[in-house]
């Protein structure tokens, strides 16, 4: 079974459409979506939660439709936005205690670990955390009632680098387990490119591509050349081309590039730079 399934989803607004959208996240894996501000990462998780209503395609939680089972769905969905809504006067102690009666499957143990590993204070209220630890606070909120699926929108943002490789290993581990998957949104495209198995690239409200991360990485590469040896490929080798002060980088596809040239490895923010660059 599928984690997710997203066929057609359009969303209009006055100044912005998600068009015509096709996801599909199998159970066990973790999907980056990756795209600029306002490239509609945001309005994609906010449809799949049905927080605001789709113009017209399916989405499909865990094998059920979105809009019938929303509500029993949001057991199985652990959620953290680009805003942790919490009441600013609680502490970490008192937001457990109202989890536990919010969620049938709440574990206040792991709770209790995850706070500590997160090293979040039990003595500060809400409002007094930084943008940081509230990030930390709805990661383990979402990782500690049994959800099978987290969707993640910039839950990486504000955390420092070695704080965030943490969560990335945490997220990492979740999925672990073939029924937990992770649908997680981020401009950080080094974190993703660690984590994920699959990579979605969304530019201004369009899907540009959706791949295995492998199979991305194994399909492109870079070249750096002279110009005489770039006109010696093949031209539908070549997806990009930019001049440096050493000579020229030049994007290709490994598969129509002569044995005899040097392919370098590309990273998927060169290749999202890439197809945006060709997307305008």
């Amino acid at each position: 079974m599928n984690a997710l399934e997203i066929k057609n989803l359009t969303k209009s607004f006055k100044d912005f459409r998600l068009d015509n959208l096709n996801l599909t996240l199998p159970s066990g894996c973790i999907m980056g979506l990756i795209g600029e501000n306002g490239a509609g990462k945001s309005t994609t998780i906010k449809l799949i939660l049905d927080i605001i209503h789709k113009d017209r395609g399916s989405i499909k939680i865990l094998g059920e439709d979105n809009e019938k089972n929303i509500v029993l769905a949001k057991e199985d969905i652990g959620v953290v936005m680009d805003e942790v809504g919490l009441p600013e006067c609680l502490n970490t102690k008192q937001v457990g205690k109202i989890m536990k009666h919010t969620f049938k499957n709440w574990d206040k143990e792991k709770f209790e670990r995850l706070l500590a590993k997160l090293s979040l204070p039990d003595n500060k209220s809400f409002k007094e955390f930084s943008r940081g630890m509230k990030m930390k606070l709805g990661i383990a909120i979402a990782m500690s009632h049994g959800a099978k699926l987290l969707l993640l929108d910039e839950a990486t943002s504000g955390l420092d680098p070695v704080v965030r490789d943490e969560v990335v290993e945490m997220f990492y581990d979740f999925t672990r387990d073939e029924n937990h998957s992770i649908l997680i949104s981020s401009h950080i495209v080094s974190d993703l490119e660690k984590l994920c198995d699959y990579i979605a690239f969304l530019h201004e409200g369009k899907l540009l591509l959706c791949e295995e991360k492998d199979v991305l990485l194994s399909k492109y590469g870079i070249v750096h050349c002279t110009p005489e040896q770039l006109s010696a490929l093949d031209l539908t080798s070549i997806k990009h081309t930019k001049v440096t002060p050493y000579g020229i980088e030049t994007i290709v596809l490994r598969d129509k590039v002569p044995e005899d040239f040097k392919i370098s490895p590309i990273s998927i923010e060169e290749l999202f730079l890439l197809m945006v660059k060709e997307a305008k």
